[in-house]
């Protein structure tokens, strides 16, 4: 068998020293990195993989999209995808800031407690600091299980741009902006859903407090409680970020660092992937499925 190449095209100047280090331990025999990679740079690195190897030989060749700036890296996955032709090409993970391994690991944990792989169950569920990238992805995965989504930003205008495109890419997705300009949760519609909903994400910026102690108490339909900002002070107040399936007061709680190490399996499974077929694409949704997997094999 060849050695299995991985291409990591990172838009950032210079390509992700983490990344690497998870495609080298995912098993990944040589790996090389390219920084700075555009849409309009993106073709000739991808023409590299694809006719250098034929045949079964082109699944041991892959690439890794990542880098800082989400959109210019879903614009280089999507340049990349159309680039391939037939049966030239070869397996794309998608994973820019880690937003898609996250917002699947998150995803994951909470469905070990609600029934989210049942659309029928009607759950609801908040995802505060939504229009950010995993606040997106996690608001998008959780649309695509049939979950209510209430999408929260201190915009009212990107909420609900998040809304209409999520809407464009789940058909039937049931999603609703909504503005919070504090973090406890003064606002009706925002107390509202938050007494309603059975899953609560926070995914804001690191060290913003996103629910304090009064907006939390908000919550009193919440079940499970995910806070994926790892430096103080907690997203969510009282979420500690090593908390993991913590039980406070009965509500279920997860931190940063709980939901982390889900993150990395499935980051490391993903990349095993990428090299057991040469049309393999990896992004949020297939990188969920994963994840999904790796729970069922724990319970076997």
């Amino acid at each position: 068998m060849p050695a299995r190449i991985l291409l990591q095209l990172d838009t950032d100047p210079q390509a992700s020293t983490f990344d690497a280090v998870v495609a080298v331990d995912a098993g990944a025999d040589v790996l090389l990195r390219h920084g700075g990679v555009t849409v309009d740079t993106v073709v000739p690195l991808v023409h590299g993989a694809m006719f250098t190897r034929g045949g079964a030989d082109l699944a041991s060749t892959a690439i890794f999209v990542g880098g800082s700036d989400v959109a210019a890296a879903e614009g280089v996955f999507a340049k990349i995808k159309k680039t391939f032709f037939g049966p030239v090409r070869v397996g794309v993970l998608l994973d820019p800031s880690g937003a898609n391994t996250t917002a699947a690991a998150a995803v994951v944990a909470a469905a070990r407690h609600l029934s989210l792989d049942r659309p029928s169950a009607g759950l609801a569920a908040v995802v505060l600091g939504g229009t950010g990238p995993v606040g997106q992805r996690v608001a998008r995965l959780l649309a695509g299980l049939g979950v209510a989504v209430t999408l929260v930003s201190r915009s009212l205008e990107r909420a609900g741009a998040v809304c209409e495109r999520v809407r464009g890419e789940v058909p039937g997705a049931t999603l609703r902006p909504v503005e919070a300009r504090s973090a406890s949760a003064e606002e009706p519609e925002l107390a509202a859903a938050l007494a309603r909903a059975e899953l609560v994400v926070a995914c804001g910026a690191a060290g913003i407090t996103l629910l304090d102690e009064r907006g939390r108490a908000a919550a009193t339909g919440a079940r499970v409680l995910v806070d994926l900002n790892a430096v103080p002070p907690a997203g969510i107040a009282g979420i500690g970020a090593g908390d993991k399936a913590r039980d406070q007061g009965g509500q279920v709680v997860y931190g940063a660092l709980g939901v982390g190490g889900t993150k990395m399996k499935i980051h490391k499974e993903a990349i095993r992937r990428l090299f057991a077929a040469n049309d393999t694409l990896l992004d949020a949704e297939q990188l969920l499925a994963i994840g999904m997997d790796l729970e069922r094999a724990k319970g076997a």
